[in-house]
This record gives structure tokens, C-alpha cells and sequence, in this order.
């Protein structure tokens, strides 16, 4: 199993519909403005922050939370904000941990299996991205979560990178794959709640 190249996911969108919408060059300025990076790397792909389903854990008005019976009531809403150039983002507070949903749609064929990984431009102001498996046989909109891990507020951009999926194809099939043994999260199109 070997990590792959920009020409192999190039190739694959092209052929699978992998990813949707794919840019297949990396973008880091959109309108004159400088944006996180997104879209294809040397050996990833850079995926973006969707600007809907955003929420944040807050006590408030959950008094735990448990994986097993999961209560919405336990997540919060915050406002999207437009900076001074007109790009969006939300205000992820210190210490705070937040569930989001990518723009890309992935289509992970029987061979492949991804790993999507926190940016380093976020790490370095304290954001942590979870890391995910993107298995193979799995479709979906990417839930990511995130967590501020610095004792300030932090902007966490819309329709920009939030982190890097690197990509692993194998030389056979898998016997079962996640769409076989019809795995939870098949077909996720928004925000999805943990489920046992």
C-alpha cells in the first residue's frame, strides 16, 4: 500500500468521481484575496470547511456528553461572520471543540482508503484536527472535528482548507468494505451525530 501522487488523484476524480466538486490544483487566493490553501497537493488533497452544520459543544444546556445516546441539545449553533475582505468564518472559543462537514462529497473505491490530517497553518494557532479514516467503500460528506486548543477565540474559515486527506490504495480488494457491512455513516450528506 503506497501513499498517492496528484497525477494518480487527478486520474481517479476523472475516472470515479472520488471527490465533488475537485479542484485539482491547489488554490490559495480566490478574488485577490489570499485564502488556507485547498484542492489538490503533491500527495493529498486539501479539503475545505463547509459553511453549513457547524456546532459547537457548550454546557449550556447539555450536562454531558455520551457516544452512545448522543444529545443534540449538548451542540450550539454559533454565527458565521464576515472579516473585512469578505471571506466567512466561525469563532471557535478557547478551549471549545466543534463538529463540521466538508464541501467535498468523497467516493472512496474498494482499493483506497484515506486518512484526513489537521493543516499545519491551523496547528500553529492552536486548532487541532481530528484525525479520520475516509475507509474504503465509504461516500459521504467528511465530518471533521476540531478543537481550539489556544487560549484565545479562533477564526475557523468557511469554504477553505480545514485539513489534508492522503490517500492509500492497495494492491487487492478488501473482502468487506464499509459499504458492504453497511457502515453508519454511509452516505452521510450534512452534519451526523456520533451512533453506536
Amino acid at each position: 500500500m503506497t501513499i498517492k501522487s496528484d497525477l494518480w488523484l487527478r486520474k481517479m476524480v476523472e475516472e470515479t468521481k472520488m471527490i465533488d466538486p475537485f479542484l485539482p490544483e491547489l488554490v490559495r487566493e480566490v478574488d485577490g484575496h489570499k485564502i488556507i490553501s485547498a484542492g489538490t497537493s503533491s500527495y493529498g488533497y486539501d479539503m475545505r470547511l463547509a459553511d453549513d452544520g457547524f456546532r459547537i459543544f457548550s454546557s449550556l444546556y447539555g450536562n454531558e456528553i455520551d457516544p452512545k445516546r448522543f444529545d443534540e441539545d449538548s451542540l450550539i449553533e454559533p454565527e458565521l461572520r464576515t472579516a473585512d475582505d469578505g471571506s466567512r468564518y466561525y469563532l471557535l472559543p478557547p478551549h471549545h471543540y466543534g463538529l463540521g462537514v466538508t464541501v467535498e462529497t468523497f467516493r472512496m473505491p474498494r482499493r483506497v482508503t484515506g486518512v484526513a490530517l489537521g493543516k499545519s497553518t491551523y496547528a500553529r494557532t492552536g486548532l487541532l484536527v481530528n484525525t479520520t479514516p475516509l475507509e474504503a467503500g465509504w461516500t459521504g460528506r467528511l465530518v471533521v472535528e476540531i478543537g481550539n486548543f489556544a487560549n484565545l477565540p479562533l477564526r475557523v474559515y468557511v469554504n477553505e482548507g480545514i485539513g489534508q486527506i492522503l490517500f492509500f490504495e492497495s494492491d487487492e480488494d478488501c473482502g468487506v468494505s464499509y459499504e458492504d457491512r453497511g457502515g453508519k455513516y454511509q452516505g452521510q450528506t450534512g452534519l451526523t451525530f456520533a451512533k453506536v
